[in-house]
């Protein structure tokens, strides 16, 4: 059984961070990646972040580079979203996702596996 657990949103003034956690659980064997999802009201789901866990190489959407991090600690089976710099655009609900996914890693079908989502809010 997989388990995805997203903690650590909140709301933060623009240029501020957060860091999103993912309890993970049972996903090893059933997936390849791991990656963060977000959707904002009236918007489509877009990937923001993800890693392949065979090879640890990771990815992030245009939107969020050199501002996002993506990391994992297998010794608490957490997977982790540094976000730095945010937007008020960055303001949506954040996935926790699981699958067995192709390349690039942001086709939301691909993932069998969803947390809750853990809200974000950036004001200006």
């Amino acid at each position: 059984q997989v388990q995805l657990v997203e903690s650590g949103g909140g709301s933060v003034q623009a240029g501020g961070s957060l860091r999103l956690s993912c309890a993970a659980s049972g996903y090893t064997s059933r997936s390849n990646c791991l990656g963060w999802f977000r959707q904002a009201p009236g918007k489509e789901r877009e990937g923001v972040a993800a890693f392949y866990t065979a090879t640890d190489s990771t990815y992030y959407a245009d939107s969020v580079k050199g501002r996002f991090t993506i990391s994992q600690d297998n010794a608490k089976n957490t997977v982790y979203l540094q976000m730095n710099s945010l937007k008020p655009e960055d303001t949506a609900m954040y996935y926790c996702a699981a699958g067995w996914v192709g390349y690039p890693p942001f086709k939301h079908h691909e993932y069998n596996y969803w947390g809750q989502g853990t809200q974000v809010t950036v004001s200006s």
